[in-house]
């Protein structure tokens, strides 16, 4: 009889545990329903949208400072440091001066967007001073490629170190004073 008394009280117990644990794992479900319900919204991929660009004026020869790219060009890059921008958009904006080795000077306003690693001309400096809109100007991948060095020495060793955006203009105007940020890994 003893025997018989302990499989009854194990079988109570045995139904009373299921019963917890079913009682447990449908108020856990109906938690994280709630708990989901609530963060629907943080689910949603949200959408980039860049900020509205106007044209800076350009500045003084004074106020841009040299890029150092590259031994193998002859060519020398300068930034308008008083056109340096960092948008709430993650865009770094800034007017680049390209002086080549025959004396053109070509001036352009660009902008680089370090969280998808591209690149983007916004318009091309005319002689008088004024703004000629980029026909083609979408945003392009920065490869470190010969014909855009100069975008992917901006991305990598100034304005994005590590894949991410410098904290302001002042965090750029900085790196570019010192030839690289300071959180750029060097190998």
């Amino acid at each position: 009889m003893t025997c018989r008394l302990r499989s009854i009280r194990l079988l109570r117990l045995m139904n009373s545990m299921l019963f917890l644990f079913r009682s447990l794992l449908l108020l856990s479900c109906l938690t994280m329903g709630l708990a989901h319900a609530g963060f629907e919204e943080d689910d949603e991929v949200k959408q980039w949208t860049e900020a509205e660009v106007e044209f800076p004026p350009l500045s003084r020869q004074e106020d841009f400072l040299m890029v150092q790219v590259s031994a193998a060009t002859d060519n020398q890059f300068f930034i308008d440091q008083a056109t340096l921008s960092v948008g709430k958009d993650g865009v770094v904006r800034y007017v680049l001066l390209v002086l080549t080795q025959g004396g053109a000077r070509n001036v352009s306003f660009e902008g680089i967007r370090c969280e998808s690693r591209e690149h983007r001309i916004y318009a091309s400096g005319r002689p008088d001073g004024s703004w000629s809109k980029s026909r083609n100007n979408s945003w392009k991948r920065i490869l470190d490629q010969y014909a855009n060095r100069i975008s992917a020495a901006l991305f990598i060793d100034y304005f994005c170190p590590n894949g991410v955006i410098v904290r302001d203009a002042a965090d750029a105007r900085d790196a570019l004073r010192r030839g690289g940020h300071p959180d750029t890994k060097r190998f």
